[in-house]
């Protein structure tokens, strides 16, 4: 598609801080983190919702294996799941690790946006890439 920016960080037009990629998947950092480490797991494909991804089950077995890099990098058991369909019109699924006192209630709010630096984002990716391994 076009004019969707998803597509565009798939296609490495637009630089992101990619922690996975295959043929079919791409997990990159979100650039509003609502908690460091967020990732948005996205079919490589353009598909407007999750439930129209082909192959649901190995999309799952790649949001599983980075939210486990990310409970083991970020220190954390509690990662959030979330798989809203909105925002951006490209199947996504974020993973947003939890702390205590992170300034989110039961559910992660939309608008408590963490600053991190360019350089703390790319040292994450980078941590999240070797926890993979």
């Amino acid at each position: 598609m076009i004019d969707c920016i998803f597509c565009k960080i798939s296609s490495h037009e637009i630089p992101s801080n990619i922690v996975f990629e295959n043929e079919n998947f791409l997990a990159f950092l979100d650039i509003r983190p609502l908690n460091p480490g967020h990732t948005l797991v996205i079919p490589r494909k353009h598909y407007r919702w999750v439930w129209d991804v082909p192959i649901p089950g190995l999309y799952f077995e790649v949001v599983t294996r980075i939210a486990k890099a990310l409970q083991k990098v970020m220190k954390t058991e509690w990662i959030a799941c979330e798989i809203a369909g909105m925002g951006v019109h490209h199947a996504h699924i974020h993973l947003i690790p939890r702390f205590p006192n992170d300034g989110h209630g039961e559910f992660p709010i939309q608008t408590n946006v963490k600053s991190i630096s360019a350089d703390k984002m790319k040292t994450i990716a980078e941590s999240i890439r070797r926890g993979l391994n």
